[in-house]
């Protein structure tokens, strides 16, 4: 991929018409606790993870009253899905009570589970409000869009990488003005995201699972940011073997996944092969709306062997 610089935002260059989220999230209802979805590759002939797990909750709030909103999901990723093959949602209502309501989800591709999500759902009702403060960092008017010059750059590429055109993003630079000091051993990456269309403001179910989809664009490659950069940023073929292993995210406050959310990130491990990431996100106004946190299969390839000089 291409590298980003601040001459990028001035790129004449046109971008295509994004697809809809509400596509990219839509599911079919078969049967009563059974939807089919088809999902894009997130890597070659693989399913992109962010969008299975978006759909497994858009098929756990099918079954769930409009009056409880999703608080938390916690899901492990299985096997590697098949993009040009369906995925069958199967909803087990676990319970159903006053106030909570807890779904679980498997996620099936030729009789065998390949996701599994556990979501819970709740009324709202009115209690005591803390949270962290949202660092001050640059807003996304202020920085650099990295689309223009990855499609001047590498536009076959661009054109079959739909994941990106369906969103906006905006990277923080290191050494910005407002942001946390990085402390050892605990790489850390700002970005801002939206959904690239406008999401319909009377449907809170897709403002959540949209959010789940945004997450797992940056998170995993946080926890190998000690070893080479996001792949926008980088010119070189990668590095690493980096796959999702689980995905868990807490939603605390009410927000619109197509208004720009500050996904502030870390990584404080990477061990046994294996990598831990946290991110929290913050609307425009500072409040903290949502926590991921997601653990990568993690592992250094071997150097490919150089060519031979020429004599």
């Amino acid at each position: 991929m291409c590298r980003v610089t601040a001459s990028a935002a001035l790129s004449p260059v046109s971008l295509p018409e994004p697809p809809s989220f509400v596509d990219l999230l839509g599911i079919e209802e078969l049967d009563e606790n059974l939807f089919r979805g088809h999902c894009h590759a997130g890597a070659p002939l693989r399913a992109f993870g962010g969008q299975v797990a978006a759909q497994a909750l858009t098929a756990a709030g099918r079954t769930v009253e409009a009056a409880r909103r999703v608080h938390s999901l916690h899901g492990y990723f299985l096997r590697p899905g098949d993009p040009r093959r369906p995925i069958v949602y199967q909803v087990d209502r676990a319970r159903d009570g006053r106030s909570y309501a807890t779904r679980r989800v498997t996620a099936v591709q030729r009789g065998e589970a390949i996701f599994t999500m556990a979501a819970s759902f709740k009324r709202p009702e009115a209690s005591g409000d803390r949270q962290r403060t949202m660092p001050p960092v640059p807003g996304p008017e202020d920085l650099p869009d990295p689309y223009p010059a990855w499609q001047r750059d590498a536009p076959e590429e661009y054109e079959r990488s739909a994941i990106f055109h369906a969103l906006q993003m905006r990277f923080v630079p290191a050494g910005a003005p407002g942001l946390p000091p990085e402390l050892p051993g605990v790489p850390q990456q700002f970005v801002w995201l939206r959904t690239a269309a406008r999401l319909p403001a009377d449907d809170p179910l897709l403002q959540v699972c949209a959010l789940t989809y945004l997450s797992d664009l940056t998170l995993a490659s946080t926890t190998a940011l000690h070893l080479q950069p996001h792949p926008v940023h980088r010119v070189a073929e990668s590095r690493v073997a980096l796959a999702s292993l689980d995905h868990a995210m807490w939603f605390h406050r009410p927000f619109r996944a197509d208004e720009w959310l500050l996904f502030a990130q870390r990584s404080p491990s990477a061990a046994d092969g294996r990598g831990l990431a946290m991110g929290e996100f913050y609307d425009r106004d500072g409040a903290l709306v949502a926590s991921a946190v997601q653990e990568t299969l993690l592992r250094e390839l071997p150097a490919k062997p150089q060519a031979p000089s020429p004599r």
